[in-house]
């Protein structure tokens, strides 16, 4: 919801009634054909007159907040972020002086260090490995699947991965490094297809040794440690929705690590979502309740932190399957919630879905893309690279 600022052409015949505040969210919402107590699947239906005020003041935060609460609801989420973003109504998610703060913030601080590393792992990866295996595909890749010429989101998955791997033009007997390995969808899928020999690396103790059982007997390492404490040297080093949690001051370290870390004929997947522009301020509510410390860099922060060290081959966006694999999941999540609900609260449920529907949204409307990178060390010796699709 990073983009939210409301656009001055389009109208709504909606009347403006209630309190000024009512009235003034109503014809932000307006300017996106958004209605308040509409029928159609994108307008809201408002429950508590404290919403108005509430996201009024609170903004984005304020917004997924009061959802979470039951204040308000909305049959199509996903097409109501969407119709927001479209109207470009990005200025108004995140107030001036809150972005002041986040600027100022990461300037004191370092928030994705070292130390701070495994807090995303703790607060979202770890949260339970059946709420995943339900909502994810027997791939257990949480990350965008490619749907060029899947029906469903298995073969959407599969196809990523074995994408990934004629991209790094896998060859028996190399060693690859996948940094943020998850639930080893990646590791698996290449040890077992590919032949080769993989480390896989990840700050999240439940991911660990799930990777671990599923790929017993197989020439895959899984090491519990950050991705700068890792040493050695590889034929091709992988990357897969991992560069989100780096973080601004740490994009330049990143390069340097995967620089220090890959062979000179080596190459390198970095899969990542990615911001229409640059900015150095995030969602306050996925920063609170999903994602802490997560950043998404824009096309100009990947290229400046690689300059000089990695050369980039060729970039492939495909975003909007990204839309289409959070929809997937969020139907899996609704399918299963009957299982899950012996674990978690309606809070929760009203939580997830409302990530997941959002996501989906400013994915739609593509002021978040998803990047595909392939780089390589200065000096590569193959005169020319074509990426397949």
């Amino acid at each position: 919801m990073s983009e939210f600022m409301p656009s001055s052409s389009a109208s709504s015949s909606a009347p403006a009634t209630g309190s000024p505040l009512e009235k003034v969210l109503r014809e932000l919402l307006a300017r996106a054909d958004v209605q308040v107590d509409g029928n159609r699947p994108w307008d809201i239906q408002v429950h508590n007159p404290d919403t108005f005020a509430r996201v009024l003041s609170k903004r984005s935060l304020g917004l997924g907040e009061s959802y979470m609460e039951g204040w308000w609801d909305c049959d199509a989420i996903d097409e109501l972020i969407f119709r927001l973003l479209q109207a470009r109504a990005g200025d108004w998610s995140v107030s001036r002086w809150v972005q002041a703060l986040q600027v100022i913030g990461g300037r004191l601080r370092n928030r994705q260090s070292v130390a701070r590393a495994s807090e995303v792992a703790e607060k979202h990866y770890d949260l339970d490995n059946e709420l995943f295996s339900l909502m994810l595909d027997k791939t257990m890749a949480y990350s965008c699947g490619y749907w060029r010429t899947a029906s469903n989101l298995h073969e959407a998955q599969v196809a990523k991965l074995d994408l990934i791997c004629r991209k790094l033009d896998l060859q028996p007997g190399m060693k690859v490094l996948d940094i943020g390995c998850g639930w080893g969808s990646f590791v698996d899928y290449a040890a077992r297809n590919y032949g080769v020999a993989v480390d896989g690396v990840t700050v999240s103790k439940e991911q660990a040794q799930y990777a671990r059982e599923r790929c017993a007997g197989l020439p895959v390492n899984i090491m519990l440690k950050d991705y700068r404490e890792v040493d050695g040297r590889y034929d091709r080093i992988v990357s897969v929705g991992m560069f989100e949690h780096v973080g601004e001051r740490n994009y330049r370290v990143f390069m340097e690590v995967c620089n220090s870390l890959l062979r000179d004929d080596g190459l390198m997947l970095l899969h990542t979502i990615g911001n229409a522009i640059t900015s150095p301020s995030y969602d306050p509510w996925i920063n609170k309740y999903i994602f802490p410390n997560g950043k998404v860099p824009s096309m100009a922060q990947v290229a400046t932190a690689a300059e000089g060290l990695l050369d980039i081959e060729d970039v492939h966006n495909f975003g909007p399957d990204y839309a289409r694999t959070l929809k997937a999941w969020d139907e899996n999540f609704c399918r299963h919630w009957d299982k899950l609900s012996r674990r978690y609260d309606q809070r929760f449920y009203r939580m997830w879905r409302y990530y997941l529907n959002c996501c989906a949204g400013a994915f739609r409307a593509r002021t978040i893309h998803l990047w595909q990178f392939v780089l390589s060390k200065p000096g590569f010796r193959q005169a020319t690279y074509t990426a397949p699709r």
